[in-house]
């Protein structure tokens, strides 16, 4: 299916776009180029290619799961409008 200005007007209608006549040419250019790319990529054999989480075969250094602070809850509870049993109280919002 080729891409058409027409259908570019609806999806940034839909999108709630405000965009030219000029510019919808250029998008109708630039989507039908991607989509013709997506195509390719379509067409490659990926049979027995094991899915990668990264392209790059890297791990990442995490830090050390230390607790670095203190247990600080009284004290933010004592700020707080109202609490109960540890728990902050909010007006309900949901009928």
């Amino acid at each position: 299916m080729a891409l058409q200005h027409t259908h570019v007007r609806r999806a940034a209608h839909l999108a709630r776009l405000d965009i030219s006549d000029a510019q919808a040419e250029r998008f109708v250019d630039d989507l039908s180029r991607m989509l013709d790319m997506v195509d390719q990529l379509q067409s490659i054999d990926t049979e027995g290619v094991a899915p990668l989480l990264h392209p790059l075969d890297a791990t990442q250094r995490l830090r050390a799961d230390d607790v670095t602070e203190s247990d600080q809850r009284e004290r933010f509870q004592r700020l707080a409008p109202a609490t109960e049993n540890g728990l902050y109280l909010v007006p309900r919002v949901v009928e």
